[in-house]
């Protein structure tokens, strides 16, 4: 993992490491996704890489191949679920609505989503 001063404390980087349990849907080298223990659709997977970075932008900047994987592993949670549509999300910042800064995609569905949200 990035050595990002709090990488160590990080719930996402605990739960790749196996050190925190989660209902996993999909685990590759790159990338873990997991279902949001608060949920707000009937399908809410969390899709994050291996290496710790803090948000979307971060990762984008260091390695922007590690987006398009991210987006890759939702289309594949997507079809794992059994859906034809679905939302992908990042929050970006406390007030954007990230609250664990390890770069996350939500992937959610199982429902009409209204737009725009919130």
């Amino acid at each position: 993992m990035t050595s990002a001063p709090d990488s160590a404390d990080c719930l996402f980087c605990r739960i790749v490491a196996g050190e925190v349990p989660a209902d996993l849907v999909v685990s590759t080298d790159e990338v873990v996704a997991f279902r949001d223990i608060s949920p707000v659709a009937p399908i809410h997977v969390l899709v994050v890489p291996r290496e710790h970075r803090p948000d979307a932008a971060a990762t984008a900047a260091d390695d922007p191949a590690a987006i398009g994987r991210l987006v890759a592993a939702a289309a594949e949670v997507a079809s794992h679920e059994g859906l034809d549509d679905y939302r992908m999300v990042f929050n970006t910042g406390p007030g954007a609505g990230q609250s664990v800064f390890h770069t996350h995609l939500h992937v959610l569905g199982g429902r009409d989503l209204a737009w725009p949200p919130g």
